[in-house]
């Protein structure tokens, strides 16, 4: 835990946004965990709303916050934090999904504060690389790894690809489990050589930052070629009127598969599905812009607010 207080420089003075659930290890270990060893308070609101967050941050004078993306997205749009005082804001921390580049500069811009993007698995306990706040922060990276853990990006066969390659992260050391209860094999699976196999796919630069690309079963097989959700999702992002937005494959009888996007809007938005597919077409590859857009209410989500790619559907017609 010595490491932990290095990566989030949080001493006995802090408070801390408590907005995640306790029964998930980001909520747990990062919040929870930390807070008490670093003698910090932990404000607790008993589930995510924007609105609340907004007061708790304000009464309570909050200086460091720990969310996954959709939360930011949720505080930056609600019209309550639009006066809202985030002064004691120090360090906000988000990790559980890629942060959408636009959302992170949207939400810095507005509330004078500094994300920092990190990564893990609960396989990982869970933190395994962060933009830590002693060194320089790559935004759109997920940072270097931590203190007691090392990560490299690796091919099929288990060997180290070079860097800016794309690979599956693979991480070793302290932090990472023992294996999975009473099951062997899938241990045996997920970690073959001292190495656990992440299943994301990501590149390292030369000063050893990852970029997370995508899960690697969520990538997209278009006539051949690589399609990865996140990218496409990034151009989507930037669109004024989009909320939220998650891209998926669809089956194709002559592509194998196809791009689609479920979008939801700003309220009293116009926008239309093909404009969405228009402002894309615009900004990407070819091969990459979404053929199909849909427009949904609100994307499906887990107990801490992640987007679930997997139970976004396109509509039967």
């Amino acid at each position: 835990m010595r490491s932990a207080k290095v990566i989030q420089q949080m001493t006995s003075d802090d408070v801390v946004m408590g907005c995640l659930p306790l029964f998930h290890v980001f909520g747990l270990v990062v919040g929870l965990n930390a807070a008490t060893i670093a003698g910090a308070s932990l404000a607790l609101i008993p589930r995510f709303d924007p609105q609340a967050a907004v007061e708790v941050i304000e009464k309570e004078r909050v200086t460091i916050m720990q969310g996954v993306p959709t939360m930011y997205a949720a505080i930056l749009n609600h019209p309550a934090s639009d006066g809202m005082d985030a002064s004691s804001l120090r360090t906000c921390a988000s990790g559980g999904s890629a942060m959408p580049l636009e959302v992170m500069r949207s939400f810095e811009e507005k509330f004078g504060c500094v994300i920092l993007e990190g990564y893990g698995l609960s396989e990982t306990s869970p933190v395994a690389s962060f933009n830590m706040p002693d060194k320089e922060r790559k935004p759109g990276t997920i940072g270097l790894a931590i203190p007691g853990c090392e990560m490299r990006c690796v091919d099929l066969d288990g060997n180290e690809v070079p860097h800016g390659e794309v690979g599956e992260i693979a991480i070793r050391g302290d932090n990472v489990m023992k294996g999975y209860w009473n099951k062997p094999e899938a241990t045996a699976e997920a970690i073959p050589d001292g190495w656990f196999r992440t299943g994301d796919l990501a590149t390292m630069d030369d000063e050893g930052y990852f970029t997370i690309v995508d899960r690697k079963k969520d990538m997209i097989l278009r006539g051949g070629m690589n399609v990865y959700p996140r990218e496409v999702e990034e151009v989507i992002y930037t669109h004024p009127d989009v909320l939220e937005v998650a891209v998926v494959g669809i089956p194709d009888d002559l592509y194998g598969e196809q791009v689609g996007a479920a979008v939801a809007l700003r309220e009293g938005s116009t926008t239309t599905p093909e404009d969405v597919i228009t402002f894309t077409k615009a900004r990407i590859a070819a091969y990459k812009y979404p053929r199909t857009v849909w427009v949904v209410d609100a994307l499906p989500k887990g107990p801490t607010g992640k987007i679930l790619r997997r139970e976004v559907h396109a509509p039967a017609e």
